[in-house]
């Protein structure tokens, strides 16, 4: 009788998604949704592992990839993959996958709302009622900004969430500018997206959208120059990776006035506490790292790790892979 291989997954799951693993391996899982697998737990089980179920918070690195002598496949519960070695991965014929695509709607939702949290004060007047401190009203009481007809700067622009977020903009009739690496006619063409560099950018957006992955490029990307270029009343938002941002340059330029206020899923370190300066500030909305969460994406998502997890182990290919290379 063949061996069934085996999977570790380093959060619980819901039990029709453990369903779907053991169709095909048997499954160890650490036994919680919240917490992070402790480390030497997961070394311990990429020891045995045929496969590995992984978050962002869970380093694959080459530590654990040196001990790993079974494992070949890492499934990625997101589109980035910071957190993965893939070029050690690579070396050692692991597999490693991701979810692009499926969340990208759902990360444009998100983004567009920290725009209206941030821009309108949402959060700190929903706290007024909920906290029975509304006892009147003036012309500008909690007044914040428009977002209609404004000017929005996407960084990097126009990749696939970067193009969901460019449709909502438009739909407020925002002057949209965009940074990539390359232009895209078709986004230029269907959306009216004005292609320029990053320095005109961060000059003259309302709101600077920062998409970034993080890579040894992008790393510390937003500095107090940048800070220093953007318009005293302007927002920066921040729903790709928390680390292409300097935060102490940004603490900086909030507390000096030099941009408006900023919307944040994404930080340097995760999850911060309740100590952190950041949120010592009213212009500031703060969100725990939820772009792709809703209930429908989620599932959509632990699915497709499952597909493509399933896809290696049994010699066949994944819908997405990061490496393919290595089935050759």
């Amino acid at each position: 009788m063949t061996k069934r291989p085996y999977v570790y997954i380093t959060r619980r799951l819901p039990e029709e998604i453990l369903e779907r693993f053991q169709k095909f391996a048997d499954v160890g899982f650490w036994d919680s949704e919240l917490e992070p697998v402790p480390r030497d737990v997961l070394l311990e089980e990429a020891k045995k592992a045929d496969g590995l179920f992984v978050m962002l918070s869970d380093r694959i690195d080459k530590e654990l990839l040196n001990q790993a002598i079974n494992l070949k496949v890492v499934a990625n519960l997101a589109v980035g993959y910071d957190n993965i070695d893939v070029e050690e991965a690579t070396k050692r014929g692991v597999a490693v996958c991701n979810t692009p695509d499926i969340l990208t709607d759902t990360t444009a939702d998100l983004t567009f709302s920290l725009i209206l949290m941030t821009a309108r004060k949402l959060i700190k007047a929903a706290d007024v009622v909920r906290k029975g401190e509304w006892s009147g009203w003036s012309p500008l009481y909690l007044a914040g900004s428009d977002v209609h007809h404004k000017t929005i700067g996407i960084v990097v622009g126009m990749g696939k969430i970067g193009e969901a977020v460019a449709k909502r903009a438009r739909g407020f009739d925002m002057k949209i500018l965009y940074h990539n690496r390359n232009r895209k006619p078709e986004a230029e063409k269907n959306l009216g997206a004005i292609y320029c560099s990053f320095e005109k950018l961060v000059e003259e957006s309302d709101f600077v959208v920062s998409l970034l992955p993080l890579t040894k490029e992008t790393k510390g990307m937003f500095t107090n120059d940048v800070f220093k270029r953007m318009k005293k009343t302007a927002y920066f938002i921040n729903a790709g990776r928390g680390a292409v941002v300097d935060e102490k340059a940004l603490i900086e330029a909030l507390k000096e006035g030099e941009i408006a206020g900023c919307g944040l899923d994404v930080f340097e370190r995760e999850p911060i506490g309740a100590d952190h300066p950041l949120l010592e500030m009213e212009q500031v909305v703060a969100l725990p790292h939820i772009g792709s969460s809703s209930v429908e994406t989620r599932m959509k998502m632990m699915v497709r790790c499952c597909e493509n997890m399933e896809a290696i182990l049994t010699g066949k290919n994944p819908i997405n892979l990061l490496n393919p290379q290595v089935l050759k």
